[in-house]
């Protein structure tokens, strides 16, 4: 789930590295230890020279933040600003509260004269509600109305995902379910109850979009008790078309892999989509109970599929 950075707001506290005492995450070559699991072990899991993990260190965030750059700037059509364009990262505020999922492939070749390290092929970002709720929200919140779902399921954990993104040569099945097994892993591990958060559809005009759009809206839309809108003041409808014009089988393949990848798990979809200009997308909400994904990919996915493990 794509999460753009065009949201951000001004009462969300600053990152660490834009305070006196966290200068040296900017410093080259420094490097520091910002996450501890605890009892979660960070590598979660190995297909053959593919390593699942939790980042650690300051290092290995900036690397996913540079291939979250080098797919969204340079392959995609986001628009970057000039601090990005300097640091060749994707970078905002809540890289400091999420926990970042890595995917590594350990197959690279030596360099002359430098260490050689495993390489970042596959990322995405996760938001727990407790972390969200003491500073200042989910970032889901700047693009749709998420309070009243929230307030709806108050014993339940919610978890956003964001800003996934996985290198050209490495979209396959194999990096996808890498991805969802560190995911599950996590959820399992936090006791999650409930996924969410925007995945994207490239290109800014929902006119060329229609069938997609229409798609979602007619055969995926969330039940009442799992519904949130898009802010009014971003609301772009999403029933371009009628339900009887849409050709499913079509629709479907029109989908990027991603939404198609939540729809086979059981995610259904908000209301109204939401235009996101830097990026060049539009955006659309995903909510996945836990206790609706199909049971085949909880086996597929759980503690038992042993042949993730290395």
């Amino acid at each position: 789930m794509n999460l753009s950075p065009s949201n951000e707001t001004a009462s969300f506290p600053a990152p660490p590295w834009a305070r006196p005492n966290g200068l040296t995450k900017l410093i080259p070559g420094t490097d520091r230890i910002v996450r501890d699991y605890g009892s979660l072990d960070p590598v979660l899991g190995r297909i053959g020279s593919l390593e699942v993990r939790l980042a650690t260190t300051t290092g290995e965030i900036r690397r996913a933040q540079r291939l979250r750059f080098k797919v969204f700037y340079e392959e995609m059509s986001a628009s970057p600003n000039r601090a990005a364009l300097l640091s060749r990262r994707d970078v905002d505020a809540y890289d400091a509260l999420c926990d970042h999922l890595l995917v590594l492939d350990h197959d690279v070749k030596p360099k002359p004269f430098r260490a050689t390290k495993p390489k970042v092929v596959g990322t995405y970002r996760l938001l727990r509600q407790d972390v969200a709720d003491r500073h200042g929200g989910f970032y889901t919140r700047g693009e749709y109305d998420i309070a009243p779902l929230l307030k709806a399921h108050p014993g339940l954990r919610f978890l956003e995902l964001g800003r996934s993104c996985v290198l050209e040569p490495y979209r396959n099945k194999r990096t996808v379910e890498l991805l969802w097994h560190g995911i599950w892993a996590y959820v399992l591990h936090h006791r999650i109850d409930v996924m969410m958060g925007c995945a994207s559809l490239e290109g800014i005009v929902p006119q060329d979009l229609a069938l997609p759009l229409s798609f979602l809206h007619h055969y995926a839309a969330a039940p009442a008790e799992w519904q949130a809108r898009a802010l009014s003041e971003r609301f772009t409808a999403m029933d371009i078309l009628p339900k009887e014009a849409i050709d499913p089988k079509a629709a479907l393949h029109a989908l990027p892999p991603l939404i198609k990848g939540y729809l086979r798990l059981g995610a259904t979809f908000g209301t109204g989509a939401v235009i996101d200009r830097q990026f060049g997308t539009t955006d659309v909400l995903v909510v996945l109970p836990v206790s609706a994904i199909n049971p085949r990919y909880i086996d597929h996915f759980g503690p038992t599929a042993n042949r993730h493990a290395a």
